[in-house]
């Protein structure tokens, strides 16, 4: 009958424990637009969005995110574990005091929208282009303001004209 008392008191004491400690971690996924970024987080390489991220740290922890993708922008960012409530820890936390670290979780998704970078040859093409749209005639008398508004001397509207004229 002892014996029987004594397993029953271990199995309870496993079970509260595993109840308790299971609210102290805290899950989020990190997506990224488009997907497949490289995800860095506090500096450490961990692998491509969507990347699911699971730890145990106390509320108020932050960790640094960095996201790169090849014809975007590096995007540098982070997340705190204050962003939602965890009742389960806060229940726990009225039996046993330690589970008051963790009352706080993650957002369950973290979704960043990555920026393409500007290629400058693409910007030089993109400019030339709009140039060729204009007629002579429209980019001569853009000119002809600038000399009359004083932007610009006489000699640099005789080069500008010539350059104009002389295109094909």
């Amino acid at each position: 009958m002892k014996k029987k008392t004594i397993t029953t008191k271990t199995v309870s004491l496993v079970l509260a424990g595993t109840i308790l400690l299971s609210s102290c971690v805290s899950t989020t996924m990190i997506q990224s637009t488009p997907s497949g970024a490289k995800v860095y987080l506090n500096g450490e390489s961990v692998g491509k969005t969507p990347y699911s991220h699971t730890d145990t740290k106390i509320v108020g922890s932050t960790t640094t995110v960095k996201l790169e993708k090849e014809g975007y922008e590096p995007l540098n960012t982070s997340f705190s574990r204050n962003e939602e409530v965890d009742v389960g820890a806060i229940i726990g936390g009225l039996f046993v005091w330690i589970p008051f670290l963790w009352t706080m979780k993650y957002k369950p998704i973290h979704t960043y929208e990555l920026s393409p970078t500007l290629d400058i040859n693409q910007t030089t093409i993109s400019k030339k282009n709009q140039q060729n749209t204009k007629t002579k005639v429209d980019r001569l008398r853009e000119l002809k303001q600038l000399l009359d508004e004083k932007i610009i001397t006489q000699e640099e509207f005789e080069k500008g004209k010539k350059k104009i004229l002389e295109e094909k």
